[in-house]
């Protein structure tokens, strides 16, 4: 019986503990520190006998008074911005308040275990990408070719193209006879059909019989093509990209080995005018037939 006794006064010193935690936590700094120094303080004039006990008391409960105003309206603050933030699509309104309270029972109810981490960790994903979305940025594996052939089948007036060939131990133009290159093609077929003007430059380290039968068949097709060697331009100028009408771009970061890694589409107008710029740097020193 005394054990019994003795863990239950455990618990409940624990429990005391643990809801002194989270009070702690769900309060505002501000609140705790005006409380803090308001209780100080009228300890302070107590024993220093410049004041009363009384008006040292009143002193201090003042100052938690004032303290507990603050926290009311910094409290207030969050809940109105929060709600502002709510205030958006339906789709976005139903799911937030399930995605947080699934997070937060994983972080708790699974406690100090791997399962905690990973929802941490899928969290801080969750959030990069919001913050790429919300600057107008998708970026996806380099083989996830949704935005490239998805923007070129909604291009509506002009397209231009940037695509650096370089010698690899695969051949140069494994990326065109690939599936994506395939149906970038098609799509670009296709955009042509409706008359988009489409303007692409090959930089080139080598004219290749290969890569000289490629552009010429996006010629007979109707693409304005342009060759540039790959040392009239600077490195940096080195990259894949496309811009459709002016307002949405896309980007191929590759690896060392000039494999596209990663695919970034965006309509972030910073993005699209550098690649823009990029693109009519390249034409302008590229060499186009006719």
């Amino acid at each position: 019986m005394a054990g019994e006794a003795m863990r239950r006064r455990a618990r409940g010193r624990t429990g005391s503990a643990e809801n002194l935690v989270r009070l702690v936590a769900h309060t505002d700094p501000v609140a705790l520190v005006g409380i803090s120094l308001s209780i100080l303080l009228s300890v302070t004039l107590d024993l220093t006998n410049a004041a009363t006990g009384v008006e040292s008391l009143l002193a201090g409960l003042m100052g938690v008074t004032i303290s507990l105003v603050l926290d009311s309206l910094a409290r207030a603050e969050r809940r109105f911005h929060l709600r502002t933030l709510l205030d958006g699509p339906p789709w976005l309104v139903r799911a937030t308040p399930q995605v947080a309270g699934a997070l937060r029972e994983a972080a708790e109810r699974h406690a100090g275990t791997r399962v905690a981490v990973e929802a941490q960790r899928r969290f801080e994903e969750f959030r990069r990408q919001a913050e790429q979305l919300a600057a107008g940025r998708i970026i996806r594996p380099g083989d996830d070719d949704e935005d490239l052939v998805g923007a070129t089948r909604d291009c509506a007036r002009e397209m231009v193209g940037l695509t650096n060939v370089m010698p690899r131990v695969s051949g140069e133009l494994s990326w065109w006879r690939g599936d994506v290159g395939r149906r970038y093609w098609e799509a670009n077929v296709a955009a042509l059909a409706r008359g988009v003007r489409i303007t692409r430059v090959f930089v080139y380290a080598t004219l290749s019989p290969e890569l000289a039968e490629l552009v010429e068949a996006q010629r007979r097709a109707g693409v304005r093509v342009g060759l540039l060697p790959i040392g009239a331009v600077s490195p940096h100028l080195h990259v894949n990209l496309a811009v459709w009408d002016g307002s949405s771009c896309w980007e191929g970061r590759m690896t060392a080995h000039g494999e596209i890694s990663e695919n970034e589409f965006s309509v972030h107008p910073a993005d699209v005018e550098r690649l823009t710029r990029v693109f009519r740097t390249c034409a302008d020193a590229a060499t186009f037939a006719g």
